[in-house]
Order: C-alpha cells, then structure tokens, then sequence
C-alpha cells in the first residue's frame, strides 16, 4: 500500500491549518505543544497534509524561504466528495482562484485551482468521471 502524505513548509502553521481545514472540511490535530511548528490534517483517519514552519528546527529543504517560490512546479491536488460545498468555503475563506470552477475534459470532473495564503497552488477536484453542470 503507498499512501501519499505531503509536507509543505507554511509561514504561519496554525494560520495555514484553519485555512486547509475550512477549505476541505478536514479536522487538525488535537492542540499539542508543538503546534506552533508542526501540525497534521486529517479526514476520517487519514492523514491528507502535514503543515511545518519554515526555519524551525533546521530539516533539510524547509530553511531559507526565500530561495525558491514555494512549491514552483508542485500542484497540491485534493478529491473531494461534495466538490460545490468546497467551492463555497473557498469562496467564504476568500481565496485566491487561479482557476475558476470548471469541469476538465479528460478525467470529466470539476476543479477549482487556488492559491493558499503561503503560495502554494492548490487544487480542489470532485469525484472523477460523471461531472455534470449543476
């Protein structure tokens, strides 16, 4: 079994985890001393996104902020079940779209491209395959 679970380095951890938790209706950790630097998002009991501060603690490639965009090539894709409730709480969270709503072609599911308040691209994608106008 491979199971993806991405880390993305955040200015503000626990700014970043309200954002993704509204956005896509998932819950955060439970408080923990370390939340400040650190925080995993869940749905159900799956982990969906790991949340680390930049410059803390010294890991490899989450220091120096200003080297590179963040995630400059890296699309952070999340199927979601109730696509147009997602739409919704993005646009009450008042975020960036890149990408209105639209249905792609080639998998014929909805998707919403936005811009998380660290950069990063994210997309928000219905079920595959039956996508139809509302």
């Amino acid at each position: 079994m491979v199971e993806a679970q991405p880390l993305i380095a955040v200015r503000d951890v626990r700014a970043s985890s309200r954002w993704y938790s509204e956005l896509l209706g998932v819950n955060g950790s439970p408080e923990h001393p370390h939340r400040d630097f650190y925080d995993r998002l869940f749905s159900s009991d799956r982990m969906v996104l790991q949340l680390h501060a930049w410059d803390e603690e010294n890991h490899p490639n989450l220091v120096d902020r200003t080297a590179a965009p963040p995630g400059h090539g890296v699309l952070l894709w999340f199927m979601v079940g109730d696509f147009h409730a997602a739409v919704q709480r993005a646009q009450n969270l008042g975020a960036e779209v890149v990408e209105d709503a639209h249905i792609n072609p080639a998998p014929n599911q909805w998707e919403i491209w936005l811009r998380d308040p660290d950069g990063y691209v994210v997309v928000v994608a219905g079920p595959t395959g039956g996508a139809t106008r509302p």
